[in-house]
This record gives structure tokens, C-alpha cells and sequence, in this order.
């Protein structure tokens, strides 16, 4: 069974886009009037467990996401493509650079999960790990990634939403599989293009932690902060952030 997706646009240059631990196939939908739709075809993935794909049951794991991902490309018939993935899904697409480099053009990680996976001390992971069951939870990892400074109904919503549209047994899976996944070294010294995108008013996921995985493990990767942004560009920034994406992606870009 082909992972459950959407996709949109027509264009030669073809992106599979993978959501993060609190979306969806759906998360991105905020960028939608700043995409070049005659020039890139998008493919917005929902993992197991999420939006489109919440009726299929999985393992749950990087692994998992990054194969599903590939049977995805190829029932498109893409022989290669570029990817981008929003915090997990920033790991998630490490992962399928790694099982299949030469399919890969480049990659696009938004405020991403390191392939080193995330540390957390103990309150910390006590709040992570209670999210799956827990509003408030999600409210305050929501509210602290986004600098403590956005609306209240729209952390409400983001969480409620995130809620609505994942299984429980998804969501505290996922948490694992991101947080304490490991597969760093199989990716250090890849020469592919890879352009790291974060909020500078991300207190989780900070300039210093990208330089000292992405920047340090990716010859070609280059960093860009967005001012007005934290946790979640998408919906902070949405043609800020549209607009980068697509510049990176056509630069030297093959249109085949």
C-alpha cells in the first residue's frame, strides 16, 4: 500500500516533503500561494499513523519513513529528486539520503532533528514524553519552540489539530524514533547540497546545535536564519520560507 499523500504542482523539478512530529501532509498548506507550481512538482508525505496515512500501522521508525518514502517515488516513476523535512522529518530525510544516495539531489532540512537524534535531560523528556496524551504538553513544547511570543489560539490550534489528525500510538512512537535514533556517521562527509533553514527564535533546535552537526557533517551545507521565525516557518514565515526553498532547490538543478 502507497503511504498516504498529496501532491501539487507540474513542474520538472520534483520535491518529496516530509511534516514533523506535530503535522501532517497538511502542514505546509500555508506555502501553497508562494510555490512555483509550473516549475516543481511537491509530494507532501503523511507518515503511518498521521492525516492521510492514520489508518496505517507501522514499526514507527526512521527506517520505516524513509521506505516508504522511496516506494512513493517510485510509483511516481521519480528516478531522483530533492527532499525537505521539517524538524523530524529533517531526520527523516537524512535517512533516505542514506539508504539511497544516488536518488537523492538535495535536501532542505527546516528547523531540523540532527541524525544524531536529540539529548534531553530529565524534565525535559518528562514533558516530551507525556505529550502524546497530554494538550497541555503540546502547548508548551509548541509555545517554548516558537520563543514564547506567538498567539495562544494558535499554539492551541497547532496542538489540537496535531491531536486530532495523529494516532496516540503514532505520536509516542515517533517521539523514540527522532529523539534517540542515531545514524550520524553514515552520513558524514555526503557532498550533496544540503541547506539547513531554522528560526531564530527556536530555543530547541539553535544555531549552535546546526553548526555543530548539519555544518559539521555536510561538506556543502549552508545555514540560513530566518529573523521572524521559530520552531514553526511554515506558518511564521510561509513566503519567506517558500521562497528560499525554491531558490536553493533551482539553483544548478537538473530539469529533466
Amino acid at each position: 500500500m502507497t503511504i498516504g499523500h498529496k501532491t501539487v504542482g507540474h513542474g520538472p523539478l520534483k520535491v518529496m516533503v516530509l511534516h514533523g512530529w506535530f503535522g501532517d501532509e497538511t502542514c505546509f498548506d500555508p506555502l501553497r500561494d508562494a510555490l512555483t507550481l509550473d516549475e516543481f512538482t511537491y509530494a507532501f508525505i503523511a507518515c503511518r499513523g498521521y492525516g492521510l496515512s492514520r489508518q496505517q500501522r507501522g514499526e514507527y521508525t526512521m527506517k520505516e519513513i524513509a521506505a516508504d518514502a522511496l516506494d512513493l517515488a517510485t510509483a511516481l516513476e521519480w528516478e531522483s529528486f530533492s527532499l525537505v523535512g521539517h524538524s523530524m522529518g529533517g531526520m527523516a530525510v537524512q535517512r533516505v539520503l542514506a539508504d539511497a544516495p544516488k536518488r537523492v539531489e538535495k535536501l532542505v532540512a527546516v528547523t531540523p532533528v540532527p541524525a544524531s537524534g536529540v539529548p534531553f535531560d530529565a524534565d525535559s523528556w518528562k514533558l516530551f514524553d507525556g505529550a502524546a496524551k497530554s494538550l497541555d504538553n503540546r502547548r508548551g513544547i509548541i509555545d517554548f519552540s516558537t520563543g514564547n511570543r506567538l498567539s495562544k489560539a494558535w499554539i492551541d490550534r497547532i496542538a489540537r489539530y496535531s491531536a486530532e489528525t495523529a494516532t496516540v500510538e503514532a505520536f509516542a512512537a515517533y517521539l523514540q524514533a527522532w529523539a534517540k535514533t542515531d545514524f550520524h556517521r553514515e552520513i558524514i562527509g555526503n557532498p550533496l547540497p544540503v541547506k539547513v533553514i531554522i528560526g531564530a527564535h527556536d530555543q530547541a533546535l539553535t544555531e549552535e546545535t546546526m553548526k555543530a552537526t548539519y555544518l559539521a557533517w555536510y561538506p556543502e551545507a549552508e545555514l540560513e536564519i530566518i529573523a521572524n521565525a521559530g520552531h514553526y516557518p511554515m506558518n511564521e514565515t510561509p513566503v519567506a520560507l517558500a521562497t528560499s526553498i525554491e531558490a536553493f532547490l533551482r539553483r544548478d538543478a537538473r530539469k529533466s
